[in-house]
Formats: C-alpha cells, sequence, structure tokens
C-alpha cells in the first residue's frame, strides 16, 4: 500500500480542493432537498414546515444538521418505556380509575368545556382537593421547603432549571438533611435547562444520600441528537398527599434577585386530595425514563377538606396527538364570556390564532398579559405578527410593567382557572413536556380574578393606534422571526 508524506498529502488535498469541495456542495445539496422533503411531509405545523424547507434548500451546509437536531417530531421511546412489564404504570394506573370514581364529579361530563380535557389525560377531573395560590417565589419557595421539612417517607422532585445559587444550596442542604434521616429523595432535572449547573452541586448530592437523575433525553441509540426536546415540568410531591406545581424554577431571580428582570412575577399551586395522584403519576413516567425504575410510592388516594373538582393535565412529545396545542384551542374554544391568559411567550401557530380572533368575534372578553421587559428578544420580535393579527379582531393586551413576568396562568369564564408551566408558543405545544393543574370552580376562579385584577393594575394596555404606528422594519422583523418560531 503506497504511503504519503505530510506535504504529499498536503498537496494532493490542495489540487483537489475545488473538487472535493464541489462534491460536498452536491452531497449537501441533495441531503437538503430529501430532508426539506421530509419536513414538509412531517414537520409539526405549516409554518415549521415552510420555514425549514426554504433554509435546508437555500443553505444546506448548516440547516441539514440542524435540522437532524431540531427537526423531529416526536420523543421517541417514552410511550414504550411506560408499557415496559417492569415497571406496570399502566396497572397503577387501572388502579387508581378503579377508584377514582369514589372521588368522580359529574359536572366534567355535563359541560362540553371539560368533556375534551379529560381525553387528553390519564385520570379525569376529581373532587375533594383543595389548592391554594402560590404568588411568587418567596411564599412558593418557603412552602415547598416547609413540605420537605414535614415529609416522613419520600419526597419526588423535578425541574427544568436548578441554580448553584442561595435557594439552591437552601434546597441541597435540606434534602441532604433528610437523606440522612432516612427521607427516599428522587430528584429529575433537565440536562439543557440545568447546562450551567455544577457538576459538583449534583455529586453532593448524590455522595449524601439525594438520588438525583438528568432526563435522559438522549437516552437510545436512536435518539442522539433529540436535544430539541424539554421537560419543562415543575413538580414537587411528598409521600403522595402533597404536590406543588407552578412556573418557578430553583433560582434566586424567583425571589427578586436578578439583576435586571427583578421584581420577578410568577404563580405556583399547592394540592392536597385525590389529584396528587395524578402529579405523582407524571413523575412516575418521567422517573422511569430517565432511570428505567420505578421507586414504591403510596398511591393511596386520599381526601382533602376543600371541594374543589380538579384535572391534572400532563402533555408532552410523546403523546400521540399535539395534546398541550389542543389543550389551548379547547380553553380558547370553549370560553363564553371571559378569557384572560398570561404568559411570558406568546408566538402561537395559526390554529390559535385564528381561536382567539372567533372568541374575542363572539363577544369574549380575550385579555393577554405579556411582561413588558423581555428576557428573550427574539421571543418578543415573533410575538409582533400574531398580536398585530389577533389585536385588529379585538383580543386585548396588556404590557406587565413592574418587573418581568413569568407567570402561565389562564381564567375561564367565572369558573374554569389554569396554573401550570405550559408557555402560549409552538414549544409548548410541541415539544416540551408540561404540566397544568384545573380547577372547575367559581369560587377558586374568583381567588385567580382578585389575583389577576391586582396584576392588570401593573400593566399598561397595547392600543391599536400604537401598533398601526409600528415601523415598516419593525414589521419585517417581527415577521421573519415568526416565520422561524417553530425552529426554537
Amino acid at each position: 500500500m503506497a504511503t504519503y508524506s505530510a506535504p504529499e498529502l498536503w498537496n494532493w488535498l490542495s489540487a483537489n480542493l475545488t473538487g472535493i469541495g464541489a462534491l460536498l456542495a452536491a452531497i449537501f445539496a441533495v441531503l437538503g432537498v430529501l430532508s426539506a422533503l421530509e419536513a414538509i411531509l412531517k414537520t409539526r405545523t405549516a409554518q415549521g414546515a415552510v420555514a425549514w424547507a426554504i433554509v435546508l434548500v437555500g443553505f444546506p451546509p448548516v440547516f441539514v444538521p440542524l435540522y437532524w437536531i431540531f427537526g423531529r417530531r416526536k420523543f421517541r421511546g417514552y410511550a414504550l418505556a411506560k408499557r415496559n412489564n417492569h415497571l406496570q404504570i399502566d396497572e397503577v394506573a387501572d388502579d387508581l380509575l378503579t377508584g377514582f370514581p369514589e372521588f368522580g364529579t359529574e359536572t366534567s361530563s355535563n359541560d362540553p368545556r371539560l368533556i375534551a380535557l379529560e381525553q387528553l389525560t390519564t385520570l379525569p377531573f376529581c373532587t375533594h382537593n383543595d389548592c391554594q395560590l402560590l404568588i411568587n417565589g418567596a411564599p412558593a419557595f418557603n412552602e415547598i421547603l416547609t413540605r420537605i421539612e414535614a415529609a416522613k417517607d419520600y419526597v419526588l422532585l423535578e425541574f427544568y432549571i436548578i441554580r448553584d445559587d442561595k435557594i439552591g444550596r437552601e434546597l441541597a442542604e435540606l434534602l441532604i438533611k433528610k437523606a440522612q434521616q432516612g427521607l427516599r429523595i428522587f430528584f429529575v432535572y433537565d440536562e439543557i435547562g440545568c447546562l450551567k449547573l455544577p457538576n459538583q452541586y449534583l455529586q453532593n448530592l448524590r455522595n449524601n444520600g439525594v438520588n438525583i437523575r438528568p432526563f435522559n433525553t438522549t437516552k437510545g441509540l436512536g435518539n442522539r441528537l433529540q436535544l430539541n426536546f424539554r421537560n419543562h415540568r415543575k413538580i414537587v410531591v411528598c409521600d403522595g398527599d402533597y404536590a406543588f406545581i407552578g412556573g418557578m424554577n430553583i433560582g434566586d431571580e424567583y425571589r427578586d434577585m436578578h439583576p435586571v428582570l427583578t421584581p420577578w412575577r410568577d404563580t405556583g399551586i399547592s394540592i392536597s386530595g385525590p389529584a396528587v395522584q395524578s402529579v405523582q403519576m407524571a413523575f412516575a413516567e418521567d422517573w422511569f425514563w430517565a432511570s428505567e425504575s420505578l421507586p414504591k410510592l403510596n398511591w393511596q388516594v386520599t381526601t382533602a377538606s376543600g371541594n374543589l373538582n380538579t384535572l391534572v393535565l400532563a402533555t408532552g412529545p410523546a403523546d400521540n396527538t399535539d395534546s398541550c396545542a389542543l389543550y389551548f384551542l379547547n380553553m380558547i374554544h370553549q370560553a363564553r364570556q371571559r378569557l384572560w391568559i398570561v404568559s411570558p411567550y406568546f408566538v402561537p401557530d395559526a390554529p390559535v390564532i385564528y381561536a382567539l380572533q372567533l372568541a374575542a368575534m363572539r363577544g369574549v372578553d380575550v385579555r393577554i398579559m405579556l411582561p413588558a421587559k423581555p428576557d428573550k428578544l427574539m421571543i418578543q420580535l415573533s410575538s409582533y405578527t400574531a398580536i398585530k393579527e389577533t389585536l385588529s379582531r379585538g383580543v386585548q393586551f396588556y404590557y406587565y410593567q413592574d418587573g418581568f413576568l413569568h407567570q402561565k396562568v389562564m381564567l375561564v369564564d367565572d369558573d374554569i382557572s389554569v396554573v401550570g408551566t405550559a408557555n402560549m408558543d409552538n414549544r409548548s405545544f410541541r415539544l416540551n413536556f408540561e404540566l397544568c393543574v384545573i380547577n372547575h370552580s367559581v369560587d377558586f376562579a374568583s381567588k385567580m380574578e382578585n389575583m389577576l385584577n391586582d396584576d392588570f393594575q401593573k400593566c399598561k394596555q397595547l392600543l391599536p393606534r400604537e401598533v398601526a404606528r409600528w415601523s415598516l422594519k419593525r414589521r419585517i422583523l417581527s415577521r421573519c422571526a415568526y416565520l422561524f418560531a417553530p425552529l426554537q
């Protein structure tokens, strides 16, 4: 076999560089066209298909690799893991469903606004629940730490972001203390959300008895490039009879310590009663995907002193349908008098835009509250297109002025309220694992209304004449940003 010295090899490459470049360009051109065809057939939305097709054909060397990473439509393997014989989660769910009629409520079957929601989740609406709004980070963290301190058997935690800051270290110290007392602790975190979390933080927890694991988005031979999906849930469960869900991650910014965006407005919700088992079920499925094991948990359904009718809706890219998008569409279409939505990110797709337009046109009081101070400028720029298209039909927009707005809540009519983790954007609709708590209660909705009225007092309404003065440059940049929103 002939061998070549380094200078000879360099000379050969230099002489053939043009031909090699042409060959690579041809290969990427073919891959770009093939990937564009696949995008047209399989991408989640027409908007996304157009965006991918343009960049794949126009700039294949850059966007073909990105498409292979970010263009996947569904999260693979998760549903199969749930059916694993060693887990037997289906049996747990069947047992819970058998017992749930005792705590069931007829209102969901009699109210067309609620019927479809039960088809999107495992466990139905149940009554005998008690829920409390946790307004802003300090009260929420105090509640979480107090509940963990009082736990007797186990604690389940799941967060998108964990920071090695003051609250992060407070939580770690408490978890280590409880683990040394014999408490079982199971902790899931998202690798992308916790990309800046030092390994030393994680190792300290592991060394002291806390079972903490990444969600393992890329687990499996076929999932190595599965980087665009996120586990965006925020969950705490104690002993199977208490749960927390909300917008708060573990970070000092949620306690008004961000250098720019303080104060930080967010909302969580505490739950006791049968609905806790629905939260625990969502965690158990995530834990099994992350660890391929299921801890022994308390699946005994217990009642609370309250009488709330509650549904816990877990959505994600492993579902057979775009369940989070369907949830938003259902809530918008079913609203009769009022639809108040609060989200830090507003980049809806065409069906949601049409639904908002129709709701306003049929006389529903549609209000959407957004942050005046964005944490992601590209997302804010993307939102202008959807705002322009819906404001003209009567949808009202309010910009929160007092710091950064991060809560994800919804109020429908006078009796349906939602607190959760889902934003009003494509990522939550189709790419993130999310969790929402839906309460059907006039009393609880009244508490939500009071909370939101206080927030509206700190808002400035966007008027149509202001939008009419937007510059051509702003409109063009917004349209381009919105076109590529499905890639974000």
